[in-house]
């Protein structure tokens, strides 16, 4: 099997090879890929820095191909992409390929913007004098991504990072290293110079401690766990390096009495067990009103009776398996504690045996939950919801907005009053009026509030706040 390497100073560097397994299928191993050494990430760094200079010098023009490029390649091998996504992180084929396409986006809309840098010329409150605003790059970038999105994420971090002129070393998820190879490679190949961009793969306690201590890094993007984003942030305090984190979420979806009913379930299905639940976006807490909870209850169960759970890239699977054994662990536990806390599962959250050996687990739905309870704090990444009931708005919106997380909040209402109300009230950094809580569009800014999120917004035209700097410059006439 061919061994995947390391990419630094533009060569394709060996390690020790690590397999990357299948989680619809443990028998499948996807490939073998190279893990890298503290001494590889020392390395990568300074091809980062020693490439800098003339990256961020570099045309704009030159910049806006090699994005272009990439992008029409993703595009191209949409279908092979989201195949590759699917066998190793256990998304089902639609949603492989439809996560492929938003990173070709991605990629597209960020050539674009290579092409509309722009600045201020505006006058001094002196005579004779002028003023230019513009931005420059940071520099050296630092990209620490998660396992649930191993295409999308990557390319929001990767494509402004080197659309507005800074180098990069990157560190992708140790469990998906397939996606981030190819994106590598086909930067690589559309033309990127060396050591502009750098894969060091690997652990997080070895190759991503060393960019935290290196103070060649001026920037560190993260999206992962709260307690490594704590980490981030501490060691980018002490080096004064800009951060960036995106950490948990432990999302609310509030249905009204008013709320079309059919829309409500579709959207709570999709916002809580989609993608297995292991998205960041995802809701595991259902805020339901009490004049419409027992119906709402029902037909959540009768939907979720017609979910299949399987093979991810088996036609006719709604949901694939939980990532790998660790996680598969940690929803069961959970499970075990919403269960001892009080609250009754009314639906699923039994383990599966399918065709192939792999991570399946039931879809999990609790009821008589409350929010006080561990299952309604903390982030679970999983297939695992509790319904919490409630007099009235006012009291969901008071539930919903009590926790320490602010990423995506929901609502189901037909009622403009509630919809504008909670569109303003909510403590969250997106909102979402009957539509599930996870789904956004590649071109508006990505991020949350409270221990959600820390720094400027991703995506979009908003993503220039952190992966540039401002400079104001004064010329005497």
């Amino acid at each position: 099997m061919t061994l995947h390497q390391n990419l630094i100073a533009g060569e394709w560097v060996g390690g020790d090879g690590v397999a990357n397994i299948n989680p619809s299928n443990t028998a499948d191993v996807v490939g073998e890929y190279a893990r890298a050494t503290a001494d590889d990430a020392k390395a990568a760094i300074a091809a980062a820095k020693a490439a800098f200079p003339a990256w961020s010098r570099s045309g704009i023009l030159e910049r806006h191909a090699i994005l272009k490029k990439t992008a029409d390649e993703i595009l191209a091998r949409k279908d092979e992409l989201g195949r590759l996504l699917s066998r190793e992180e256990g998304k089902t084929l639609a949603e492989g390929i439809g996560e492929t396409v938003r990173a070709g986006q991605i990629f597209e809309f960020f050539a674009g913007e290579c092409l509309r840098l722009a600045g201020e010329v505006i006058p001094s409150v002196r005579p004779n004098i002028g003023v230019e605003i513009t931005r420059e790059p940071v520099g050296v970038v630092g990209i620490i991504t998660p396992w649930n999105f191993p295409i999308a994420i990557p390319a929001w971090k990767i494509a402004p990072a080197l659309c507005y002129g800074n180098t990069v070393v990157f560190k992708p998820a140790e469990l998906v290293p397939g996606c981030s190879w190819a994106i590598v490679d086909i930067l690589h190949r559309a033309g990127l110079p060396k050591g502009v961009l750098n894969l060091v793969m690997g652990k997080g306690s070895v190759v991503g401690q060393a960019m935290l201590d290196s103070p060649d890094v001026q920037a560190i993007t993260f999206t992962g766990s709260v307690g490594t984003g704590k980490r981030v942030a501490a060691a980018s305090v002490e080096h004064n390096r800009k951060f960036q984190l995106e950490m948990g979420g432990k999302n609310p979806f509030v249905v009204l009495d008013d709320a079309d009913l059919s829309v409500a379930v579709e959207a709570a299905v999709n916002s809580a067990f989609f993608s297995t639940g292991q998205r960041c976006t995802a809701s595991s807490r259902i805020i339901v009103t009490d004049g419409i909870h027992d119906r709402f209850v029902a037909a959540m169960g009768e939907r979720m009776k017609g979910l299949v759970v399987d093979d991810a890239l088996k036609p006719g699977t709604h949901i694939g398996p939980v990532v790998d054994q660790s996680q598969l662990n940690q929803d069961t536990d959970y499970i075990t504690i919403g269960k001892k806390e009080g609250a009754k599962l009314a639906f699923g959250g039994e383990l599966i045996s399918r065709d192939t050996p792999g991570f399946y687990l039931e879809p999990a739905l609790f009821t008589e939950a409350t929010n006080e309870m561990r299952i309604s704090r903390e982030e679970i990444f999983g297939p695992v919801a509790a319904v919490i009931r409630v007099k009235d708005y006012e009291e969901a919106l008071a539930v919903a907005n009590d926790t320490p997380f602010g990423l995506s909040s929901g609502i189901a209402t037909t009622s403009l009053k509630h919809a504008t109300h909670f569109k303003r009230n909510a403590e969250a950094g997106m909102v979402m009026v009957n539509l599930p809580t996870a789904g956004v569009d590649f071109h508006v800014p990505f991020g949350g509030r409270k221990g959600s999120s820390y720094g400027p917004r991703e995506q979009g035209k908003y993503a220039a706040e952190f992966y540039t700097i401002v400079k104001t410059a004064y010329t005497l006439a």
